[in-house]
């Protein structure tokens, strides 16, 4: 028995081989869509926020702070789904080019605007409605930036003022006006 040498019946199947590495990369598959998700909800912790009445009947929205500090949530605008990030800085609702020309919006010439990147060439465009969780904003002016990245929207103060901010520990409470 010491002399006996592994024969072709004790190795693995061509079948065998497939079926081990479909699983691997299934699995690997698996594992990058969990972290995919995992820094998905880091950067956004509100991808779907709701609205509440509180104990006066006004609509709230309670946003959480995400890692970086910054509050991030889902939203519309014209009906389309969009990702926002919450700007007191902010003048106006400003949008990147790109995502602009997706929701087919109409943009005249806006004039120059001073970025963290200098100075740049802006457009101006209407948004019919801006939505968070039902806080809606009829008739927003809003600023597209040619050289903004990503997708993210800047929620300014011309929707931001609509309502009242509260902010506490890590959550942002907005309430229509009362």
């Amino acid at each position: 028995m010491a002399n006996e040498f592994p024969s072709t019946r004790d190795m693995p199947s061509r079948l065998g081989k497939a079926m081990l590495i479909a699983a691997w990369v299934v699995g690997l598959a698996l594992l990058v869509l969990l972290f995919q998700n995992h820094l998905e909800r880091q950067h956004n912790p509100n991808p779907d926020p709701s609205m509440r009445v509180d104990s006066a009947g006004v609509p709230t929205v309670v946003l959480q702070r995400n890692r970086r500090g910054h509050y991030v949530t889902g939203g519309s605008i014209n009906g389309a789904p969009v990702t926002f990030l919450l700007d007191t800085g902010a003048t106006k609702v400003a949008l990147p080019l790109d995502l602009a020309r997706e929701l087919d919006l109409p943009l005249l010439p806006g004039g120059m605007s001073k970025t963290a990147n200098g100075v740049v060439r802006t457009w101006r465009t209407r948004l019919d409605s801006v939505d968070v969780a039902g806080l809606t904003a009829r008739d927003v002016r809003a600023v597209v930036m040619p050289n903004m990245p990503g997708d993210d929207v800047l929620l300014g103060m011309n929707y931001l003022k609509r309502f009242e901010l509260i902010q506490r520990n890590d959550t942002l409470t907005l309430r229509a006006p009362g």
